[in-house]
């Protein structure tokens, strides 16, 4: 079967859905708002972009029977799940042809912003969360919020009055959160800083102090007075690993909640004013009140976007901001360490002072450089333990706050498939999830602009007994134009020096990747990525490449992945989750929000297709799986409960043994089965299930997942989870296993400020457990108290091992 390029699919499509024979046109127009029109007419019809993706959809299915024999599977085997497919692809078509209304209700950015005017304090705002001083009384107050769930528009349930003012030093934000049922009625589930989003009452700013569009620094708060802030890059792209000073009180009362932020202009960075130009920065509000998952903002921005898509938003208005100051942060730390290890019946023990710390410099408004010294990460969340069954790479995330800072301006940065720069490969002894490396000294720098972004990174990193010392360095510049367009270009390169301790050579690793993204209209997505790779200790080159096009609209999500690797792409900073592979992800969902039936909040009936074959002999099969959920349903709570079927082909022609178990070189088919639910998270106990059963290669492989949480109050969460994998007569061998994981957690909070949190982990497959507690204490914004421990233990009768680590930290923030 050979690769159809998109342009002629397209035309295959029109084909297919009726319209054989007829002249198709297809014109481009670019508006004034800087989007652009694309529309396909087939002599008096028109079809619009969804339509056409819906059609491209359609197409596929019809075109499955090249699949089938390119597969080579029994006609049986796919048959009798293409007819599904198809009868969801006409129900998606026929729910399109159903809503007219899609391009109304994701409407362009306004061509005139509203405004929001900012007055200054007469007098010292004590950030306390009452809003009891009179320049509160003066302030001007915004209350026309938008509703986008749990539908667009209409009356809000949860009003929400926020004021601004500002003085010499701070941007202060105010804001009434009223609730009916007062503070019985409020959700929050513990007192984290940087709380993830869906579970808890939230209100939150994001500003654009450059006015750049495409980039906004938000800082959201709990009813409790928990922090969260973060950088978010073209409405979609997090960096919550951003930490900045800024002051938050809040005060719950008996019609709801009130907020109070302090935010140093010194954090933010803007452009200060020439010939008197007036300041105008961009603003969004948003307020979750989770009991019944309604999302307000301000202003109006489509349900299908996030509440940062700056191209929506308001004008804050009025400040006179203070000349932008030297701007510079020190963040010292002192730690002491110690290790004890016992193996094989010998004992040893270390203990170790270290001293370091990182140093933020603020050059301009676009421009910040970072310094980081001995670099330590003792405070970093422990990865979980996971026993992979899978043929593809496990792909851990970045813990580590120096490297999640700006992360989302590294090309590849948005996915797990394709990444040129993967940090984790820095601080470690070799690949991901290896031992830990010292870093010695490293820099990076940023800058932003409306039209451009640069950034490089430099770390060196220290011998071990198993690596030798190692140079890394990252180079970055992306252009923007358009309204939200950019391309970017990426270098970068890995020197390990040479050892004589480990008899090894010198080696460097080289790559260099194009990348971009490309919005024709607010609802489309066009992402790209093309890689080379160099290695000069196999002498190979090698590519890699990424296309994105997604569609997302308040009715359905639309979306089609093609990934390229070869089998000699090797980035010595990067991550891949598999070599000599091309795959194929097209698929999407439909959105249903039904209007009378008050228990359903929303139903996502949809379907994914996951195609692989080799890069070297395209002609040669990999795996393929049809991922089909008829059942993705929210309810009113957020409870959710899914029921999908996932049949899936493999061609076994290398050495496989997943957990030990070796599979024959042969070709499988078999289907899975997966019944998920959970209750509603945001209460304070809630539970869930994923059952996922069905054959599994030559035998039945049946997983359950349980998951309990209990939290009378935010100050005590407890977390209960469990895996058990049931195998049975799989592989060669036709052998049982059972694998069981157990992990249980917990936090303790007196405050937001001081906490102590702990958990325990024990995998049955390599008899490992492993120990984490940490106590923190926020003594002032940003500075902190450590106390850690870590235990891991192998219970292996033949080769008993245990690793115990205590440490404590101190960190301390000064801002100049």
């Amino acid at each position: 079967m050979a690769i159809i390029p998109f342009p002629i699919f397209l035309l295959c499509t029109a084909r297919e859905v009726g319209f054989k024979g007829e002249q198709m046109k297809v014109s481009i127009q670019v508006k004034e708002n800087g989007y652009w029109s694309f529309t396909i007419a087939v002599k008096t019809k028109e079809i619009n972009m969804q339509q056409c993706c819906i059609s491209l959809l359609f197409c596929f299915t019809l075109h499955f029977r090249q699949l089938k024999k390119l597969i080579m599977v029994q006609k049986r085997n796919v048959s009798k799940y293409l007819g599904f497919f198809m009868l969801l692809s006409l129900f998606f078509r026929f729910s399109y042809s159903q809503t007219d209304k899609i391009g109304k209700q994701n409407f362009p950015p306004p061509d005139n912003p509203q405004t929001i005017i900012v007055k200054r304090a007469a007098n010292p705002i004590n950030v306390d969360g009452r809003l009891s001083e009179a320049d509160w009384d003066r302030a001007i107050p915004v209350s026309d919020f938008f509703r986008r769930e749990p539908r667009q528009g209409g009356t809000i349930r949860y009003e929400t009055e926020v004021k601004f003012l500002y003085d010499d030093k701070f941007l202060y934000v105010g804001a009434i959160c009223k609730d009916s049922t007062g503070f019985k009625g409020i959700r929050v589930q513990d007192l984290r800083r940087d709380f993830s989003w869906g579970e808890n009452d939230i209100f939150g700013v994001a500003l654009d102090p450059q006015n750049l569009k495409q980039y906004a620094q938000a800082f959201q708060t709990t009813p409790y007075g928990n922090q969260r802030d973060f950088q978010n890059f073209n409405g979609n792209s997090f960096d919550t690993g951003w930490n900045t000073l800024w002051t938050v009180r809040t005060k719950r009362t008996k019609e709801g909640y009130t907020v109070e932020f302090a935010i140093p202009f010194a954090t933010l960075r803007y452009d200060y004013p020439t010939n008197d130009e007036p300041i105008e920065w961009g603003v969004t509000l948003v307020r979750y009140a989770r009991r019944d998952v309604e999302v307000s903002t301000f202003p109006a921005i489509p349900q299908s976007f996030t509440p940062y898509r700056m191209t929506y938003a308001a004008k804050l208005v009025g400040i006179e901001v203070p000349p932008p100051s030297a701007n510079v942060r020190i963040e010292p730390y002192t730690l002491y360490q110690y290790d004890k290890v016992t193996a094989g019946g010998n004992t040893s023990d270390d203990g170790d002072v270290k001293l370091g710390g990182d140093v933020k410099w603020a050059i301009s408004p676009q421009s910040v450089v970072d310094f980081t010294f001995n670099t330590d990460f003792a405070q970093a969340d422990l990865d979980r333990a996971v026993n992979n069954l899978e043929r593809f790479n496990i792909f851990f995330p970045e813990r580590r706050q120096f490297f999640l800072e700006n992360s989302g301006i590294w090309a590849g940065g948005l996915q797990q498939s394709i990444r040129p720069f993967f940090s984790r490969r820095i601080g470690l002894q070799g690949s991901f999830n290896a031992e830990p490396a010292p870093i010695q000294a490293g820099a990076r720098f940023t800058q932003r602009t409306e039209k451009q972004s640069i950034a490089g990174l430099l770390v060196r990193q220290d011998a071990t007994d198993g690596s030798p010392i190692s140079n890394f360095g990252v180079a970055r510049y992306l252009r923007n134009f358009g309204r939200e367009n950019n391309i970017g270009v990426m270098v970068t390169h890995r020197l390990d020096e040479k050892s004589v301790k480990l008899g090894t050579e010198s080696n460097n690793n080289t790559t260099l990747t194009l990348d971009g993204q490309i919005r024709p209209a607010s609802e489309w997505d066009i992402q790209y990525l093309f890689t080379s790779s160099l290695d000069k200790g196999t002498g190979e080159t090698g590519f890699a490449g990424r296309v994105f096009v997604g569609n997302t609209t308040n009715k359905s999500y639309l979306g089609w992945v093609t990934e390229y690797t070869d089998a000699n792409y090797n980035p010595g900073m990067g991550f891949v989750r598999q070599n000599n592979v091309i795959r194929h992800n097209p698929g999407g969902y439909y959105i249903w929000r039904p209007k009378h039936i008050n228990w359903i909040r929303r139903w996502d009936p949809g379907a994914f297709v996951n195609y692989n074959h080799d890069a070297s002999n395209p002609s040669s099969f990999q795996q393929a799986s049809l991922v089909i959920f008829p059942v993705w349903l929210y309810f009113k709570d957020n409870s959710f409960l899914e029921l999908s079927f996932t049949p899936t082909w493999q061609n076994i022609n290398f050495d496989f043994a997943p957990l030990g178990l070796e599979i024959a070189k042969d070709r499988y088919f078999y289907t899975r089965y997966t019944f998920r639910y959970n209750t509603d998270r945001s209460k304070k106990w809630s539970a869930g299930i994923n059952y996922n059963f069905g054959k599994f290669y030559n035998g039945m492989r049946n997983t359950i997942k349980l998951s309990g949480r209990l939290a009378p109050i935010p100050h005590i969460a407890v977390t209960v989870d469990y895996e058990r994998n049931d195998i049975q007569g799989v592989g060669v061998d036709e052998r049982d296993l059972t694998t069981n994981l157990f992990t249980i957690g917990s936090r303790f909070a007196l405050n937001p400020r001081l906490q102590l949190s702990a958990f325990y982990q024990y995998n049955s497959f390599d008899k490992q457990g492993r120990w984490n507690i940490r106590a923190s204490w926020e003594y002032r914004p940003l500075s902190f108290v450590y106390v850690v421990f870590n235990e891991t233990r192998l219970n292996d009768s033949m080769m008993p091992f245990q690793e115990q680590q205590f440490i404590s930290k101190i960190t301390l923030i000064q801002q100049f």
